[in-house]
Parts: structure tokens; sequence; C-alpha cells
């Protein structure tokens, strides 16, 4: 292992460690489409990055105080380097925006380590793959670790417009497991019902996109076993965030109680009480401000647990779901 390069790179590291973040520098910057930039982080000591698998995600700590999270674009056991691809948003709080104008190469900043909500069957008989926009990241992760197994797979990539198409030699490499369907020209969307339906018994499906495209894939494999219906929204679903009644929180570690009005969430309520919390859409769909539950009941109002996880009652996403419980104890 390398030296750090400098004293100041190594009091960082230190510094993010302490914080449980990883200090990256970012090593550089392409284009895969007029609209999306693909980042890649190093560490500044040349050493790997913690292992990710395919579906995964990085949280990235911008300057300006925000936290987004992005899909990695590979997956390895020892990773010299995590890419993510970011698409502006022209409806931007600040994430992709100052991704797209004010980061360059160069700079420092801190990465919470992966996470995955969004992990693939790897034993699965047959794959289906669907990606929508920017929603191609996480599965073109997926499609090349199902091509390094030599699993039996399919993608189907959607865009409204040709030049929406991003990663088009790496998806070349797969040819014809991989079909692209542009809306403009085919005056339609991609029929996912249909693609569903002739899809080999026992197969897993995977679809990460838009809303409306999210919306018409749990349509499409509606009869298919949850089990094996996978899905990652980058925007919050319809079902969301506000009523219920107040509550509730202890904090376990403290003893601290803090009431949650029927107006605040409980992530607002911590914040304003001085209590560090990582954070980034708000919307319970990244799944970044994940605590651990040791006692009460949570009314799951996020779209990253699976069924199997609400029912458990072990963790919550603190900036939507509730309590239908009076009392909460949370692992703070």
């Amino acid at each position: 292992m390398s030296a750090p390069s400098s004293v100041a790179d190594a009091a960082a590291t230190a510094a993010a460690a302490a914080r449980g973040r990883l200090q990256v520098r970012l090593q550089s910057v392409a284009y895969a489409t007029p609209d999306i930039q693909v980042y890649e982080f190093v560490r500044p000591d040349g050493a790997p990055l913690p292992a990710a698998d395919a579906g995964a995600h990085v949280d990235v700590h911008l300057a300006n105080g925000i936290t987004r999270s992005y899909s990695l674009l590979h997956a390895a056991a020892a990773p010299l380097s995590y890419a993510v691809g970011v698409k502006r948003d022209p409806n931007s709080r600040g994430g992709s925006q100052y991704m797209h104008e004010q980061l360059r190469v160069g700079a420092l900043l801190e990465l919470s380590g992966p996470r995955n909500h969004f992990p693939l069957t790897e034993e699965a008989p047959h794959s289906v793959l669907f990606a929508g926009g920017i929603g191609i990241t996480p599965i073109l992760c997926m499609a090349e670790r199902l091509q390094a197994i030599g699993a039996s797979w399919e993608m189907w990539y959607a865009v409204r417009a040709r030049s929406d198409l991003a990663f088009l030699p790496r998806l070349a490499r797969f040819g014809e497991r991989v079909r692209l369907h542009v809306d403009a020209e085919a005056n339609a969307v991609l029929d996912m019902a249909a693609i569903a339906a002739q899809a080999p018994a026992g197969s897993h499906f995977y679809c990460c996109g838009p809303g409306p495209m999210l919306a018409a894939y749990e349509a499409a494999t509606a009869s298919h076993p949850p089990e094996a219906v996978h899905l990652e929204r980058f925007g919050a679903s319809a079902t969301l965030l506000t009523g219920g009644d107040g509550f509730v929180v202890q904090l376990a570690r403290s003893g601290v109680e803090l009431h949650v009005p029927a107006g605040s969430t409980v992530l607002q309520v911590l914040q304003q009480n001085g209590i560090a919390v990582d954070s980034s859409c708000e919307a319970g769909i990244c799944g970044c401000c994940e605590i651990a539950v040791l006692d009460g009941e949570v009314d799951h109002r996020d779209d990253v647990l699976t069924a199997s996880q609400r029912a458990a009652n072990r963790s919550m996403m603190v900036c939507c779901s509730r309590a239908k419980s009076e009392r909460l104890v949370l692992d703070l």
C-alpha cells in the first residue's frame, strides 16, 4: 500500500473514517450522454475500496452540504475505484446540478460505503433486466455480473430519444442479450407485460427507471411471485409521506425522548435537536437514513424495504416512516 500523498490527505482520510465514511478523490469525469456524466472516485492512497455487489449504491457527501445516493456501475470484491452515473436534473435541489457544474477532477470528498437494497439473485434460472433512462446504471452492473458468472439473462433498455442512450459500447459486447427501445422511434412505450409473459418459468425480474415505467413494470409482473420481482426507484412513489398521529421516539443510547408531531418527520425532529443522521432523498427511496428499531411498531412508508423486512420491524427510514405504536425505541 502506498503512503498518502500528503499529510492533509491523511488527516482528511482519518476524519472521514471517524464519521464512518470513505475519503476519496475524483479521478475522472466523462460524458455518457449530453446530460449524463460518469464520475470515478479513488482513495487518495490508491488502496482498494470496500467490496460492492451488483445493485449497490453509495452516498456522495457534497461540499454544499447535500448528500445524494448513486448506483455503482461496477461490482468487485476489492475495487480500486467506484464509478457512478449522474443525470443532470432540471429540477435539481443542488445535487446533480452541483456535480455537473462545480465538481472538478482532483476534488476530495466523502462517500458512505456501499449499501444494497437492490440485490441480484445470482442463482435464478433466468434474469430479465429492465432499464429506463439513468436507471441503466445498476442494470448494467447486474448484466456484467450475470455475464461474468455465465448466467442466463436478457436486458431491455428503454429511452425517450436515441440521444438518451448511454454506455452503448459496453452494451454492444452482450450482443442480442440486450434489446434497445426508443419510444420516439417506436411511437410506443416498451411492452413489459408481453416480455414478462414470455419469460421462462422461475425468472427473476429487475427494473430501475422513472415512475411511470415502474408503475407499468409492477402491473406487468403482478402475477409473478413477489420474491422474484425487484425494483429500484429514483423518484418517490405516490404512496407518500404525510398524515398520521404524533408519537414519541426514544434514543436508546442516551435515553432521550422526543415527540414527533403529526406534521413532522422523525428525521426533522432529530435534526432540530442536534442529532446527526445521514439523509439524502428525504422521500424514502435511497435508504441513506435507515435506523435500527429496538422496540415499537413502525408505519413503513418507504420504497426501500421488502415486505419481509417491513414485517421484521428491525429498521425504518426516518425521513418518511412513522409509528403505529405510541413509542418507538431507536438505536441512536
